[in-house]
């Protein structure tokens, strides 16, 4: 059953087109992946699902419903956990989460809270100012907040940015944690890695279209499974057999074929556009 769904959507800033015709859905429980680099138009297809702003055109759904005949009620069924660290941080974590709770009606806020700073971690940092905190550590207290919310639908806009390798994959935890706990998320990152472990789904967008949209090993599959990287450029094969033809008849010495990765299939797409 469909959660959300997106049609034909297009958003225009003066005379830059932002989004273009955009429509895809998202069912219960899925992680979904917005994938693009930077100006792609995945944080203002974000800012229009979460109703910060407005589509020119096109309709968006959630549980049947259009979001914007009624924001407040739309925005009691979702939670943002954004790019930028909006976060007071001269407040201690639980002070956090608690005016969040607050602001969103949760009854019995204190001890889930608690509940919910112990499953993410963060026990330890109850009591310390935000501002004290690492950047994982933040990034923590932000996907608390969103499943405090108790949102059907959580969007997480490049939710691992700037964070190191293995605090990234802490980062993957909690998110298919959500998933468990019967949340709908929708993702964007430039981190195809990223997308290809967390994600059922991905759609890749490019100067506010989207250009491809299927499961990861799908998108791989269509592209070709086995690669060859030569120079700067990787060349994608349905088989092994021709990727080793290919090295033979070009003369490429040295070169190995090996399996291809979803930032291959990324970066043959953008060359393609």
């Amino acid at each position: 059953m469909m959660l959300l769904e997106v049609d034909n959507i297009r958003k225009t800033y003066g005379k830059v087109t932002a989004v273009d015709g955009v429509s895809f859905c998202i069912g219960k429980g899925e992680i979904f992946g917005l994938l693009g680099e930077n100006g792609a138009g995945k944080t203002t297809t974000i800012k229009m699902l979460s109703t910060l702003a407005k589509p020119d055109s096109g309709k968006i759904l959630l549980n049947g419903q259009e979001i914007m005949k009624d924001r407040k009620a739309t925005r009691k069924s979702i939670a943002v956990v954004s790019q930028d660290m909006n976060l007071d941080y001269e407040m201690t974590v639980f002070e956090v989460m608690y005016v969040y709770a607050l602001l969103r009606g949760i009854r019995n806020s204190v001890q889930e809270i608690d509940k919910t700073i112990e499953r993410f971690g963060l026990s330890a940092k109850r009591d310390a100012k935000v501002g004290t905190l690492s950047g994982g550590q933040k990034r923590r207290v932000m996907a608390a907040r969103a499943l405090l919310s108790g949102a059907e639908l959580v969007f997480m806009d490049e939710p691992t940015v700037g964070l190191d390798p293995s605090v990234r994959r802490e980062m993957w935890d909690i998110i298919l944690q959500m998933q468990a706990d019967g949340r709908s998320i929708l993702l964007t990152t430039h981190y195809t890695d990223e997308a290809e472990y967390l994600c059922g789904r991905v759609a890749i967008m490019e100067k506010g279209r989207i250009i491809r949209l299927d499961t990861p090993e799908k998108l791989i599959d269509t592209a070709g499974c086995f690669a060859v990287d030569v120079n700067s450029r990787t060349m994608l094969f349905q088989d092994g057999q021709e990727a080793d033809e290919y090295i033979t008849a070009e003369g490429l010495t040295g070169l190995k074929v090996r399996r291809t990765k979803l930032d291959d299939v990324m970066v043959n797409i953008g060359r393609a556009v």
